[in-house]
């Protein structure tokens, strides 16, 4: 079966969608009811950082400059997740 013209979307894995749960849950627990007003606010790009929160590719630059934003450290934001 040919895969010409057609996308294929890259499978997200449980650990990085457990990643933006948690990014999301820190951004509601802060008080911004909306992604987009948070990146908006913060100078990051909407759609990067709702990435972000889908748990789909980002970096750890951008992870650490989210985590700088909430006053949080990579040891804090880590514990817990598996």
């Amino acid at each position: 079966m040919s895969t010409k013209g057609k996308s294929i979307k890259p499978e997200i894995s449980p650990r990085m969608i457990a990643v933006g749960d948690k990014l999301r849950r820190i951004r509601l627990e802060k008080g911004y009811s909306g992604y987009d007003f948070f990146a908006w606010e913060n100078k990051l790009s909407p759609r990067q950082y709702l990435n972000m929160e889908q748990g789909k590719n980002f970096t750890m630059n951008s992870l650490i400059k989210v985590l700088d934003i909430h006053g949080i450290t990579l040891e804090d934001f880590f514990e817990g997740l598996k």
